[in-house]
């Protein structure tokens, strides 16, 4: 562990520690603003890199999610979109082998930037959850595989869906909690078979564990009094946020 500590200056660590923190803040109150975490990790090593080092942090949040929302979730949109989030995941893990680093970070900002169009424009509608439900699962779930294959940005393809699907902040919550800490498991043998998640990258999630936790409870601590038209908001301005980032 001491070897690790000496790999990073001061200043890296103090971004990898907001990275963690801002990590469990999504997981608990702010779906989307991880975005941030996989900008600081991006950053500071290799795309691919980054995205196995992230996945530690990300399945210990889940963790966390899930002791707190576990019993707030939207079952049948789960299930509805397991098929296409597993082809999701397959296809992402192809990409990866074949693409690099820049090219996957445009082409994931330029598609959350097209979901944020598609999203505000069916919010419009009266019968968006219904419509979103039955026309876009598909769609959103395929997306949603691939993205957090790729980079760990799954999340605000998934807020886009749930967002459209006008869930209120405990059952957004709870469903987004039990669809990543299912797919952040499903994606981990792949990103072990790649080389992305290996010691290394289990041991600097250790080390920023303590960070995670705080954030995990100050974000359980003020999701229960956030109103619900805040809540949208905030989600639909992280998410607008780090797709320009990753294009420019």
């Amino acid at each position: 562990m001491l070897n690790i500590i000496g790999e990073y200056s001061l200043i890296s660590w103090a971004l990898l520690g907001c990275a963690a923190f801002l990590v469990g803040i999504s997981k608990t109150m702010l779906p989307g603003v991880n975005l941030i975490s996989v900008i600081i990790f991006a950053s500071l090593m290799p795309a691919k890199i980054s995205t196995g080092a992230l996945l530690i942090l990300l399945i210990i949040g889940d963790i966390s999610a899930l002791v707190a929302y576990r019993k707030h979730a939207h079952w049948k949109t789960l299930l509805t979109l397991v098929p296409a989030v597993l082809c999701g995941l397959v296809v992402g893990a192809a990409y990866l082998f074949v693409s690099n680093d820049q090219v996957i970070r445009r082409s994931i900002g330029w598609i959350l930037l097209a979901l944020m169009v598609l999203t505000l424009l069916q919010r419009q509608s009266r019968h968006s959850a219904q419509n979103t439900s039955q026309k876009f699962a598909w769609f959103y779930g395929g997306l949603g595989g691939f993205t957090t294959m790729v980079a760990n940005a799954g999340g605000p393809v998934m807020n886009m869906y749930f967002l459209a699907r006008r869930f209120n902040v405990q059952l957004f919550l709870g469903t987004t909690a039990w669809f990543f800490a299912v797919m952040n498991m499903l994606k981990l043998p792949f990103s072990v078979s790649l080389g992305l998640a290996n010691p290394h990258t289990l041991t600097l999630g250790l080390v920023l564990l303590p960070l995670l936790l705080l954030g995990s409870f100050i974000g359980w601590f003020y999701a229960r009094r956030i109103p619900q038209k805040v809540f949208e908001r905030l989600v639909i301005v992280v998410t607008w946020v780090g797709a320009l980032y990753l294009v420019f």
